[in-house]
């Protein structure tokens, strides 16, 4: 069955040649020249990934991205757009983006980011993962993305999750940064690995009794993180 991947493009000529070479490796490619018309055909249904452009007239991909993360869909978005900056980078994925490429690219490159994002949701969305995960003082659903504690009910971010599901894939083994990044983000969304390190000290604030002196989401000093569900395991290295 085709994936089917909405374009919200306001470019005509961009979007004709993004609709053939879609369509040209297999995927079903959906049009949408305003994130209007784009919001509408969301709302259809079965949109497995939406290629997203930025500035578009009225409201512009942000604002879009922003509902439909509003409505709890988790659909992969991917940001086009000539904008490079870094501050509209990490706004882009702080709505909740999961991949952000600056015009103009190269279409290898784009095709190489649809598979990547495609194989991460893959792996994320086995059948293979627990639907639970206790570790330390929360409880993990790796399906609704909630964590309760003590202090009550949360909803964690997707990348949150993703990386708590990694680190119990490799439980007791230490698990690079740019490990974490390739499996996460792919392709380096964010400019360096300091953003693993933040996502690891929002967790700890959830998981640990003490943020500060952590026993199970532990820091392996020159590699990156190590996961200890067992206290007895925990402990700095």
């Amino acid at each position: 069955m085709k994936r089917r991947i909405l374009v919200v493009e306001d470019d005509a000529h961009l979007a004709d040649g993004l609709q053939i070479n879609l369509d040209l490796e297999g995927y079903e490619p959906v049009m949408a020249e305003n994130a209007e018309l784009g919001l509408k055909l969301w709302q259809r249904g079965g949109v497995d990934l939406i290629l997203l452009d930025v500035m578009l007239p009225g409201m512009d991909g942000f604002e879009l991205c922003s509902l439909i993360r509003h409505e709890g869909d988790r659909v992969p978005i991917l940001f086009l757009t000539a904008r490079g900056a870094g501050k509209d980078r990490i706004r882009g994925l702080d709505e909740g983006g999961d991949d952000y490429i600056t015009k103009p690219f190269e279409l290898n490159e784009l095709l190489a980011r649809i598979k990547s994002i495609f194989r991460r949701q893959d792996w994320f969305r086995s059948q293979e993962a627990p639907e639970d995960l206790v570790i330390g003082r929360a409880r993990v659903n790796l399906r609704t993305f909630e964590a309760t504690s003590d202090e009550g009910a949360i909803v964690l971010k997707e990348k949150e999750v993703m990386i708590l599901r990694l680190l119990k894939e490799h439980e007791g083994e230490p698990v690079d940064r740019q490990t974490i990044l390739d499996r996460v983000w792919g392709f380096g969304a964010y400019p360096t690995t300091r953003t693993v390190d933040n996502f690891i000290l929002s967790l700890r604030k959830i998981i640990e009794t003490d943020p500060k002196k952590p026993s199970h989401i532990l820091t392996v000093h020159g590699v990156g993180y190590r996961l200890a569900t067992n206290p007895e395991d925990g402990g700095q290295e």
